[in-house]
C-alpha cells in the first residue's frame, strides 16, 4: 500500500522534491475544492428568493465545473506519483474551508460563503503556481493557472454580481390601480 503523502518515482523529468511539493499543495487544493463542490450542491438545493431560478441553475453549473476540477487535480497528483485525497472523511480532516451551519442560511450568506471558499482556494493556487513554476513543474503550474485559477475567478465574479443590491420596485401599473 502506498501511504498518503508519499510519491512513487516516475520518469517525468521532475525532481522528487518538486513532485512531492506539488502533490502536497495539490492535495490541499483538492480537499478544499471537494468541499467547495459540496457547498455549491448544498446551496443549489437550499436556494430561495426572487432570483431562485437563476441562482439554482448557476450554482449547479458551477458545481459541475468544480467536480471536473476535482478530477483534473486528482489525476495530476496521481500522474506525479502521489496519492490523491479522495475519502470524504480525509478531505474533512485536511480542508481549511470552514464548515457551514447545518441549516439553510440566507441567500447573501450562502453566496458570501462560496466567495470566501473560492478566495481561500485562489490564494493557495496562486502561491502554489508560483512555487511550482520555480521548481520547474510546468504541468502543475498550468493546471493551477489555466484550470483552478481561471475557473475560480470567473465563478467568483458571477457570485459577486448576484450580491449587488437590487431592491424590488412596484410596476407603474400597480400605482395606477391602487
Amino acid at each position: 500500500m502506498q501511504e498518503f503523502g508519499t510519491i512513487r518515482m516516475f520518469p517525468l523529468g521532475l525532481s522528487a522534491d518538486a513532485r512531492m511539493y506539488s502533490c502536497q499543495r495539490l492535495n490541499q487544493i483538492l480537499a478544499d475544492t471537494q468541499i467547495l463542490y459540496g457547498l455549491y450542491k448544498k446551496h443549489h438545493w437550499l436556494m430561495r428568493g426572487p432570483t431562485f431560478y437563476q441562482l439554482h441553475l448557476l450554482l449547479d453549473k458551477h458545481a459541475e465545473e468544480q467536480i471536473k476540477l476535482v478530477d483534473t487535480i486528482a489525476e495530476r497528483v496521481q500522474t506525479l506519483g502521489g496519492v490523491a485525497v479522495g475519502d470524504p472523511r480525509h478531505v474533512a480532516e485536511i480542508t481549511v474551508i470552514p464548515r457551514p451551519p447545518d441549516g439553510a442560511e440566507e441567500v447573501p450568506a450562502m453566496l458570501t460563503r462560496l466567495i470566501e471558499a473560492h478566495e481561500t482556494i485562489l490564494v493557495a493556487a496562486h502561491d502554489a503556481a508560483d512555487r511550482c513554476q520555480e521548481m520547474g513543474d510546468d504541468g502543475t503550474n498550468d493546471i493551477l493557472v489555466s484550470d483552478v485559477i481561471r475557473t475560480g475567478e470567473l465563478q467568483t465574479w458571477f457570485l459577486i454580481e448576484h450580491l449587488v443590491d437590487t431592491p424590488l420596485i412596484e410596476s407603474p401599473e400597480h400605482f395606477r390601480t391602487h
